[in-house]
């Protein structure tokens, strides 16, 4: 990966979008793209001059667009159209996602069909360059005419008002920019509508959730195979014959992933003849359930990729005589699939929670709640009913906000995406997925070790390995609390599956061999 990225003419990726938001790359802007930023803010500079009428260079707003702006305050009209949009509530987005936010912004605009000033996207390049991060509150969007509020607040520092998250703290905007000798930027005509105007808010949420959801799934697909072991379950239902005559990608990615974990698992060789037909269906049918989730992965991602490299603007300038008034900010495109990754995320969580109910039955060789010396103690019992409570709230969070639309704008803007909410309520149903997973992994390591002197796999000693550096084997109460947090660290963080993988490759296995889009 090159240490550069070329805002608007190359290819944006998602893990290109991320490690330019973490510092890994810089984002620049190269000659090409010069060029076309220049021509088509020369074009709107042109429109206004001839006093041609183009919606938001010299027109109100939405329902306002047929009221007339003067020549003399068609830059004013930008100013208030940032502070009229600010209107968002709730606790500030992460600031991550808001510096996403910028730098998907930027690509858009970069590719020359907003018609901003140089000056402008160099600023707010200064922002990303220098994690100077505009405080941006959660709600207050509905996906439709682009991000307007969120986008509003964004870009509330490039006219010296609002805050920002700068050197660990927030400040207000005006003081950074005089601390640091910078001057607010003057807008031209149109650009704080190209700001606000787009869906780099619903892009920025798609573009983590994409990222922690093929955590969650690799994850899933490693703790469900320590599960099986645990319970001393088969891996027949893996077999790639039975998979190949139901040739759905999802299922056939993680049947192969879980044939490999389990290789050469002593565990699994000595109960080849014991008299078990069938395991239960949060064993057996893993590669069903998540590789249906894996599907729905798949289709959020390269959607997501699609309105990465998009031009969400309204109206498009092709040159001073040709413009096109439009709807390529309507979040729809994306709302639907983040909708359809939240059930499935939820689901990931509801089958962890019933292998967890597994564990502590005490069928098949295994204690009664994980723990010799239960009555005493609770054992695994008690971290059972904090995966029954998570599955339930992602459950809840499960109503799809695309299938609802209020209209704004007083009927101008008649039918709105909502996937404002759609791409923050995913995120939600991952944290709390994230918890799932650890108390399942946390329970899994534990009911294995009652399989001992018999070992799992190479791979699955090894992540029961790096489970074991954080916690210990509990052979009494304790607070399970404690192990939680420290297990959905290592989750949350990326490490375990990165652990995993890494071993697996210096074994000389690839678990997804030959399903290269199911990277990362």
């Amino acid at each position: 990966m090159s240490s550069f990225f070329n805002y608007g003419t190359d290819k944006l990726t998602l893990p290109v979008a991320i490690a330019v938001a973490k510092g890994k790359m810089k984002g620049v802007l190269n000659d090409k793209a010069l060029q076309l930023i220049k021509k088509s803010n020369e074009a709107v500079k042109k429109i206004v001059e001839n006093n041609k009428t183009v919606y938001g260079i010299n027109t109100g707003f939405g329902i306002l667009a047929s009221s007339p702006i003067s020549k003399e305050e068609t830059a004013t009209l930008q100013y208030k159209i940032l502070q009229s949009h600010s209107v968002g509530v709730g606790d500030a987005i992460a600031p991550e996602v808001a510096k996403l936010m910028m730098i998907t912004k930027v690509h858009a605009l970069a590719q020359g069909y907003s018609g901003v000033q140089l000056s402008t996207l160099e600023r707010i390049i200064w922002h990303i360059d220098n994690d100077i991060i505009p405080v941006v509150p959660e709600k207050g969007s509905v996906g439709a005419s682009g991000d307007l509020a969120p986008l509003a607040h964004l870009f509330l520092p490039l006219i010296g008002l609002g805050e920002v998250f700068y050197q660990g703290k927030v400040q207000k905007s005006a003081e950074v920019l005089n601390s640091l000798q910078k001057l607010p930027v003057e807008l031209g005509p149109k650009e704080g509508l190209a700001l606000i105007n787009g869906t780099q808010f619903i892009l920025s949420f798609a573009i983590k959730a994409v990222q922690r959801m093929h955590n969650c799934l690799e994850a899933a697909d490693i703790i469900g195979a320590m599960s099986l072991e645990a319970l001393t379950g088969t891996k027949a239902p893996f077999d790639e014959r039975l998979h190949n005559l139901r040739p759905y990608k999802g299922s056939r990615v993680v049947a192969q992933r879980l044939r490999l974990l389990l290789k050469d698992s002593a565990i699994m060789q000595s109960h080849t003849d014991c008299g078990r037909v069938q395991d239960p269906y949060s064993l057996r049918c893993m590669p069903q359930v998540h590789g249906a989730s894996r599907n729905a992965w798949l289709h959020l991602k390269e959607l997501t990729e699609t309105e990465l490299n998009s031009v969400t603007d309204n109206p498009i300038i092709l040159d001073s005589d040709d413009t096109i008034s439009g709807g390529n900010f309507h979040g729809q495109p994306l709302a639907l699939p983040l909708d359809y990754a939240c059930f499935a995320a939820s689901e990931l969580g509801n089958i962890s929670d019933r292998r967890c109910y597994l564990l502590l039955e005490g069928k098949w060789g295994l204690p009664m709640l994980l723990m010799k010396d239960v009555g005493l103690n609770s054992g695994f019992m008690i971290p059972q009913y904090t995966t029954a409570a998570l599955v339930t709230e992602n459950k809840t969070l499960c109503f799809p906000s695309s299938a609802d639309s209020i209209p704004t704008s007083l009927g101008q803007e008649d039918h709105v995406s909502m996937g404002s909410i759609s791409g923050r309520k995913l995120n939600r149903v991952l944290d709390n997925l994230e918890f799932i997973l650890a108390i399942e992994l946390l329970s899994a390591c534990q009911a294995i070790e009652f399989r001992w002197p018999l070992k799992s796999s190479e791979l699955l000693e090894y992540a029961h390995d790096v489970v074991r550096e954080q916690v210990s084997f509990a052979s009494e109460d304790r607070i399970f609390a404690d192990d939680i947090n420290k297990v959905a660290g290592i989750i949350m963080d990326f490490s375990f599956v990165e652990r995993v993988n890494a071993f697996a490759l210096s074994k000389g296995i690839k678990l997804n061999d030959q399903f290269d889009e199911f990277n990362w």
